[in-house]
């Protein structure tokens, strides 16, 4: 995207219902292609970008789709407020604004030849999505995979039909807090997971997006596994408005979300929650 702080115009060309209040947003530049950073990726996956519509303002989002995939680029928009309801009421076809990619993603070639862990909750799964998609691409870089996601019913679960495909590459297990009749997943928080998993601690990492709490929760699970800190990574959500450092939305502690973050070493904001 060539001009991080002017919003360019791009084309919804794909729009799915993910849950209740979730829509899936596929979107295509005018021109003919996303460009490529210097690591030959469109993102680097845990990057987020500000979208929105002319008269109602701008929202973060973390990329979901491919880093890989120039053709276009996929956001998930919970409906919570003014733009996100805007952006509801579009229709495939219809224009809105993108800047970005901002911010520091995951460390993509510390990740290399380790053992990958993947948390996630609710809402969080996009950057992880985005993050798997590269991992399954690159797959003989990479150790064991394992992806842990909950949410509250089995239809909060985002991205279902890629979970197929995703399970050829990477080991997924889920979890629900109010099950269905027919849920056959584990039910209970994401923390209770890390019991199904076997990794090397010394060659492992961690990549989370969630709430707060399940992540400091985790933590506590994944120290004493013999996890170190400075092997986890979290991604921070904050209301991040400009994008640059500059409106002060986004700080937690000493670090600014949009600039510094919003990936960070575990120890980098421990305790700075939501």
């Amino acid at each position: 995207m060539k001009n991080h702080f002017h919003p360019q115009k791009v084309k919804i060309t794909k729009l799915k219902d993910m849950s209740s209040d979730v829509k899936l947003f596929r979107l295509k530049p005018m021109a003919e292609k996303f460009p490529l950073n210097k690591d030959d990726l469109v993102f680097i996956p845990g990057q987020f970008v500000l979208a929105g519509l002319w008269g109602y303002g701008e929202a973060p989002f973390g990329l979901a789709s491919s880093p890989l995939e120039q053709g276009f680029v996929e956001i998930a928009v919970r409906k919570v407020g003014t733009v996100t309801t805007a952006l509801h009421r579009l229709e495939e076809g219809n224009e809105m604004t993108l800047r970005g990619p901002y911010g520091n993603g995951y460390p993509l070639d510390f990740f290399a030849g380790k053992d990958v862990v993947l948390v996630t909750g609710g809402c969080g799964i996009p950057p992880i999505a985005a993050l798997i998609e590269y991992i399954i691409a690159k797959r003989d870089r990479f150790g064991r995979v394992y992806l842990l996601y909950g949410a509250l019913t089995p239809k909060d679960l985002l991205f279902r039909e890629h979970y197929s495909a995703w399970e050829k590459s990477i080991r997924v297990i889920l979890a629900v807090d109010k099950p269905t009749p027919d849920w056959k997943g584990h039910v209970g928080l994401v923390s209770e997971l890390v019991k199904d998993i076997k990794i090397n601690p010394r060659n492992t990492v961690a990549a989370m997006c969630g709430p707060g709490p399940m992540t400091k929760a985790l933590e506590n699970i994944l120290r004493p596994l013999g996890v170190s800190d400075r092997r986890i990574f979290v991604s921070e959500e904050r209301r991040m408005n400009c994008g640059i450092g500059k409106c002060q939305h986004c700080t937690t502690g000493d670090k600014y979300v949009c600039i510094d973050g919003p990936i960070f070493n575990y120890d980098e904001v421990q305790g700075n929650w939501d």
